[in-house]
Formats: C-alpha cells, sequence, structure tokens
C-alpha cells in the first residue's frame, strides 16, 4: 500500500477513536485510543471467525506498517523533543543523580534481574528460552516510556518532584535500553562477540556521543534562533534539529534519542530565555504540542492494531502473563536501590518509591524493539502483554494512587 494510503488511514482512525473516546469514554487520550484501536482489531478478528474475510486485509495494512522503523527512526525523535522542551533544566538539576542511576545502572540491573528470573522460572515450566534471548527480554521491556510516561503523567498531576523524577527517567533511560539491547541481541544472534572493551566502546559511542551531538545541535540552533525574530523560520529550524539531527545522528552511529533529549533541553531552557520573543515561544509550544498529541494519537493507534500481526498462543499468553509481575519487581528494585542510597544525603517526597515504580510505564519502544527482532514472535507477545498492562491497568490507577498516598499523609 502507498505511503500515503497508509498515513491517511491512520489519521483518519486517530481522528474518528480519539472523538469517541472524548465524547463518549473520557479517559486519558493515549489509552482511550489504544483500547478503541484493540477493540476494533478484536471486532476484526472475530468477524474473520465468522467468515466476513475482513481480517486478513487489515493484517496486511499492518504488516505493510514497519513499527520498529515507523517509532525508532520516525516518529520518535519529534515524541522526544516535544516532551524535552517543557522540562525545566533546574528541575532536572536538582533530580540529577536519582535520574542518572535510574537511567543507566537501573537500566542494566533490570535487564538482568529480568532475563534471569525469566530464565529459570520459563525452564521450570518446561516453556524454555535461551538465557541471552531472556536478557533481550529483559532489556527491552526495562525502560520506562517517555511518550507512554509524559502523556499520562499530564492526567494524573503528580507532585512535581516526582514528575521531574519519572520524566527525565524516561527521557534518557531509553537511550541506554537500546544500546544494551544492541550488544545482548547482537551477542544473542552471534553478530556480536561479548566482550568488555568491544561493549564499553559501543556504549561510550553511543550515550556519549549522542550526548555531545545533542550539545553540538543545540548550540547550532540556539545561534540561528538567537539571529533573527521570525517565529515561522525558528519553527522550521526546531524541525531541522529533530528530523535532521536524528538522522545525522543514526548515520555516525551515536544515541539520536539522547541526542534529540539534549537538543530539546537546550533549546527549551537556554534557547527560550535568551533566542525567543514571547511570541516565538507562544507559537514553538503550541506547535510541539500538537505534533505530540497527534503523534500519541497515531502511536497508539498502531499499539492496538498490532494485535492483528501477533500470534497469541496460550503459551505465549501466559509468558506474557508470568513477565508482569517481575517486571513491576524488577521496577520496585531499581528504583529502592539508588533511593535508599540517596536519602542519606538528601529528602524524598513520602511515597516515592511506590509512585516511581508503578508510574514506569512501558510502551511502544519495548514494542518497536521486539518487532525488530527476527522470527521472536514470543518475545515480541509478552513485551506487547507487558506493555497493555502496564498502559492501561497502571495507567488508568496511577493517580488513585497518588491520592491515596496525599491522603495517608494529611491522616
Amino acid at each position: 500500500m502507498e505511503l500515503f494510503n497508509i498515513i491517511a488511514i491512520l489519521l483518519s482512525l486517530s481522528a474518528i477513536f480519539s472523538y469517541i473516546n472524548y465524547r463518549y469514554l473520557r479517559l486519558p487520550t493515549t489509552i482511550g485510543v489504544m483500547l478503541i484501536s484493540i477493540v476494533m482489531s478484536l471486532f476484526l478478528v472475530t468477524g474473520d471467525a465468522m467468515g466476513m474475510g475482513i481480517k486478513e486485509q487489515a493484517k496486511n495494512i499492518v504488516d505493510s506498517i514497519d513499527f520498529d522503523v515507523t517509532l525508532l527512526h520516525g516518529m520518535l525523535s519529534f515524541l522526544l523533543f516535544a516532551g524535552a522542551l517543557h522540562v525545566k533544566l533546574e528541575n532536572l538539576v536538582e533530580q540529577k543523580w536519582i535520574i542518572g542511576l535510574t537511567a543507566t545502572i537501573g537500566v542494566i540491573l533490570s535487564t538482568f534481574f529480568i532475563g534471569t528470573v525469566m530464565y529459570f522460572i520459563l525452564q521450570a515450566m518446561n516453556m524454555p528460552l535461551t538465557y541471552a534471548y531472556c536478557l533481550v527480554f529483559g532489556a527491552l521491556i526495562s525502560p520506562t516510556d517517555p511518550i507512554a510516561v509524559l502523556a499520562i503523567l499530564k492526567e494524573a498531576k503528580v507532585p512535581k518532584s516526582i514528575e521531574t523524577k519519572i520524566t527525565g527517567e524516561s527521557l534518557f533511560n531509553d537511550g541506554v535500553a537500546v544500546v544494551v539491547f544492541l550488544v545482548i541481541a547482537g551477542v544473542a544472534t552471534g553478530e556480536q562477540q561479548a566482550t568488555f572493551l568491544g561493549i564499553t566502546t559501543l556504549f561510550v559511542e553511543e550515550a556519549l556521543g549522542g550526548v555531545v551531538m545533542g550539545l553540538v545541535l543545540g548550540y547550532a540552533a540556539y545561534y540561528m534562533l538567537k539571529s533573527i525574530d521570525n517565529y515561522q523560520t525558528e519553527i522550521l529550524i526546531s524541525l531541522a534539529v529533530v528530523s535532521g539531527g536524528y538522522s545525522l545522528a543514526m548515520a555516525l552511529h551515536v544515541s539520536g534519542p539522547i541526542a534529540i533529549v539534549v537538543a530539546g533541553l537546550m533549546i527549551g531552557n537556554k534557547g527560550r530565555i535568551l533566542a525567543m520573543s514571547e511570541t516565538t515561544s507562544d507559537h514553538l509550544d503550541s506547535f510541539w504540542e500538537l505534533i505530540d498529541e497527534i503523534l500519541n494519537a497515531v502511536l497508539f493507534v498502531l499499539i492496538g492494531l498490532q494485535i492483528l500481526s501477533l500470534d497469541f498462543s496460550t503459551a505465549y499468553i501466559l509468558e506474557g502473563c508470568i513477565a508482569i509481575p517481575i517486571v513491576l519487581m524488577s521496577r520496585f528494585i531499581t528504583v529502592s536501590i539508588p533511593v535508599m542510597i540517596l536519602q542519606r544525603y538528601r529528602e524524598f517526597s513520602p511515597g516515592v518509591i511506590k509512585m516511581m515504580t508503578w508510574g514506569g510505564l512501558r510502551g511502544g519502544i519495548s514494542v518497536a524493539l521486539a518487532l525488530s527482532l527476527p522470527q521472536q514472535n514470543g518475545i515480541t507477545v509478552m513485551t506487547y502483554i507487558v506493555v497493555l498492562f502496564s498502559i492501561v491497568v497502571q495507567g488508568l490507577t496511577v493517580k488513585k494512587l497518588i491520592v491515596s498516598i496525599q491522603n495517608q499523609q494529611q491522616n
């Protein structure tokens, strides 16, 4: 199917589902459109079983969309920039240690915890998966998704310090997780040797290279923005940073997500204060807020439609259900350790571990990484089930958890 027709279908479905959600369901937009998308997919599957023959046509359309390429090499850069643009650097600096630890060491610990526990449980249940591929699953499911997190935190009204922790972590940990995923997936498929030097070199090139690239992009954009006062051109410059900068980072084999986050932070803070007029700042915010809302709707429609392309065998569904508590336990451990270490030197909000554990949502990035694996439908289904639970159950109840913690404080 032609690219224009695919885009037309996705935008039309996103608009219709968003309307239905706003008019009748009143759920957070991301959750609402995804649930409607899943219901439509299940309707198509049921219709196919009744001989209507429409599932295959819909499946062909979904299969023609390369989800991992669409997200990781297309939509992700725009969504990350839109999120980073509104994060205040001074708030981020205040939480730098907890964000830094959870986004780096936390991701690595989570990868090995989930991978190891899943390996032994699956072995015991006679559903074996190699240890390397269990670690691959651990790597792709460990990062909290900035797209899912940012969208739902807006609705939940979490305390500012908690929001900064979760948002900052989610903006940076996906870049780290992608590097870890690439290393372990390379070892699992035999494409890369598991040497300390090779892994360290790749991590430095990707992660630190992404930071340097982001600083270069941010300063270049800052210089250009400061020298003119025309909001149309300045918005165009921000688009060039996101699209051109991400493509350049990929070509140079450095982390595009990290580069875009760093550039977005610079433009949203230093650029906004020193290089933009109030008119430009207002138009820039409105433009990127609109981009964020549209792409979020499209992304979660896509997540819902992926049900048409997956083989939901009983064994795979059981593996996914087993993975849910393991992923939550891993999240609890990797949040608790840095909080307990750092609380000797600073004060944390009451209930911070509970809120960061339950508010650490998984989303489209995990699904995209799983779909990039060659012929690993079991891992993809496991990932999909964990992501659905995370977005729907955790996303819909995180606000109730926050209210409950706040009520306990008052009492």
